[in-house]
């Protein structure tokens, strides 16, 4: 489909998993997204943005995937339908013995959700192999060309599946028996072992093809699915690898384990002591891109390829990555250690170093200019694969002034929250001047949804009326927030009011602003107080929460049906 910045979107931001299918397993899959298109479609909605939707690990964070490449088996339909290898008895038989019922309501129950699918999947394939037996079958056929195709990451990160299988479902390679921590050393190991053991690590590794080659047909199809319904799908690229990924395990000179990516303290991030002082340490090791620049980036070209494939454009989560990281010397199992102590304190247990930004800080001119040459360096190669357009940029957080400029002449998207968007007086910057190359947004995934925000405020000016001590110099800046955020959205505050009352007033704010595409967050559409993430904290609550009412549903939602028909005039408008 077209998609050039003259013709004005709008799009719906949706963590896959946080989605009802009408045959969903306890998690949101390609069927539910299949009806998020046809939603979307309905409403004048031409964008679906999601999250990563890699294979994760056992933290079930999509920003902390096992592979950069290999897609999330909890994202397959499972029906005898979409699973041809399957049938709806044996469908039943496995639902049962996991106890489905428990699963469907409230939030994503993961430790019940993805064995239940494994099995699933391990039934399919010894159904598979029956089919396999025939050299000639067309389905027999269409699998071996597509491992082929796949030959440059799937035989590594079939390897390394497998054996994290082995090891009581761990990604932590660095606690396997030494023979097992890199892909290199764990084939040795398997050419050592008797013929039958090879024979049963071949047939393992060719589950984990299959139910690869299932969940990337399924992707690719709803793809061209969406593009049939003029629907654009938004993938998501985090800028950072796990350690303990199959990208690690295969290529481990490519990365700089030594120092761990992450951010810098920023004032909208305070989940706790250690993101308050020192900032968000990711654990994500740092590119060694002297070594990557020698292959000319192979590995980022090839993943940019791949997300292609199921994504009409995507977007890289912190993109400022590319300039320079902000990187600690020290692994995330050990912040609460350093959370209360100073720099010197910090110093004596790390032998010198301090986190900081990598290769070079932004403190002259001269750090500056290499910096962003450096960004520039990196994202043309990657803007080559994508085509113009179809590569965006989450420029938030701490910005240096040269990010944007250099961006727009990549002709790479930023991203504007207009909460963050700020003049010299601290006025919200107007939405009328935001560069029409630009997406639009209240919250992304780690922010509060519009609605807990207000409410907080409204709670804040409410508790300024008791006379405490210190509650009126918190009311009277919680109403300059709502005052200044009303006047950027084009409508004021005169006194206290519910949510309700303002809720469609920020919506349409948001369409009127000068970006080229504009997302509501779906909590914010639906006017929720739900949170997907918690950005330093650690909690079951992350990335589990779902919507209440499947999507095939969200058409008979009478509160939004008066809405979201105001909605789609503006849209259709251009607003």
């Amino acid at each position: 489909m077209e998609l050039l910045p003259e013709r004005k979107l709008a799009g719906i931001l949706a963590p896959l998993f946080a989605l009802k299918g009408a045959n969903d397993l306890g998690v949101g899959d390609v069927g539910a997204l299949r009806d998020l298109v046809d939603w979307s479609a309905s409403n004048g909605f031409h964008v679906v943005q999601l999250l990563p939707v890699n294979e994760t690990g056992n933290d079930n964070s999509p920003y902390n995937a096992i592979s950069s490449v290999a897609l999330d088996p909890i994202t397959i339909e499972i029906t005898p339908a979409s699973i041809p290898d399957l049938s709806a008895a044996e469908i039943k038989t496995e639902k049962e013995r996991f106890f489905f019922r428990h699963m469907y309501d409230g939030p994503v129950l993961y430790q019940l959700v993805k064995p239940l699918k494994r099995a699933l999947m391990q039934r399919a394939f010894e159904n598979f192999k029956r089919v396999l037996s025939d050299p000639k079958a067309p389905r027999t056929i269409a699998f071996e060309k597509w491992c082929e195709a796949q030959s440059d990451w799937l035989p590594g990160f079939a390897m390394f599946r497998v054996l994290m299988d082995e090891h009581s479902n761990s990604e932590r390679w660095d606690r396997w028996p030494a023979a097992h921590r890199t892909l290199a050393s764990a084939l040795d190991w398997l050419k050592q072992q008797p013929q039958e053991v090879q024979s049963s690590w071949e047939e393992k590794i060719r589950q984990i093809c299959y139910v690869q080659w299932m969940v990337w047909s399924q992707w690719t199809e709803v793809k061209a699915y969406a593009d049939s319904k003029g629907v654009a799908l938004m993938g998501d690229v985090p800028f950072g690898v796990s350690l303990y990924s199959a990208d690690y395990f295969c290529r481990p000179e490519i990365f700089d384990d030594k120092w761990s990516g992450g951010a810098p303290p920023e004032p909208a991030f305070q989940g706790d002591q250690f993101t308050a002082r020192w900032g968000q340490n990711w654990g994500v090791p740092l590119y060694r891109w002297d070594v990557l620049s020698r292959c000319d980036l192979d590995w980022w070209r090839q993943r940019v390829r791949k997300i292609r494939e199921v994504f009409h454009f995507f977007r890289i989560d912190h993109v400022l990555g590319f300039y320079r990281i902000y990187g600690f010397p020290w692994r995330p199992e050990k912040n609460a250690e350093f959370a209360p102590l100073t720099d010197g304190e910090a110093q004596e247990r790390t032998g010198g170093p301090l986190p900081r930004f990598q290769p070079r800080p932004d403190n002259t001119p001269e750090e500056r200019a290499a910096n962003r040459a450096d960004g520039e360096r990196l994202l043309g190669a990657l803007a080559e694969e994508t085509g113009k357009y179809r590569l965006m940029g989450e420029d938030l957080g701490t910005v240096p002034d040269y990010v944007r400029p250099s961006l727009r002449s990549l002709d790479i998207c930023g991203f504007k929250v207009p909460m963050w968007e700020k003049e010299w007086d601290s006025s919200l910057t107007p939405g009328g001047a935001y560069e029409p190359l630009s997406v639009a947004t209240y919250a992304t995934h780690d922010h509060d949804p519009l609605r807990l925000m207000w409410e907080r405020w409204m709670d804040t000016i409410a508790l300024g009326e008791s006379g405490m001590p210190g509650a009126a110099q918190k009311r009277d800046q919680a109403w300059w927030e709502v005052r200044r955020l009303a006047k950027w959205a084009g409508f004021e505050v005169p006194r206290m009011l519910p949510f309700s009352y303002v809720h469609e007033q920020f919506l349409r704010g948001l369409l009127a602003c000068n970006s080229w595409i504009v997302v509501f967050m779906v909590t914010d559409l639906f006017g929720t107080t739900q949170r997907f993430n918690v950005p330093g904290a650690v909690a079951d609550s992350n990335w589990s929460e779902r919507i209440a009412l499947p999507v095939s549903e969200w058409k008979n939602h009478k509160s939004l049906a008066g809405l979201l028909e105001r909605l789609r005039t503006d849209i259709a408008r251009g607003r």
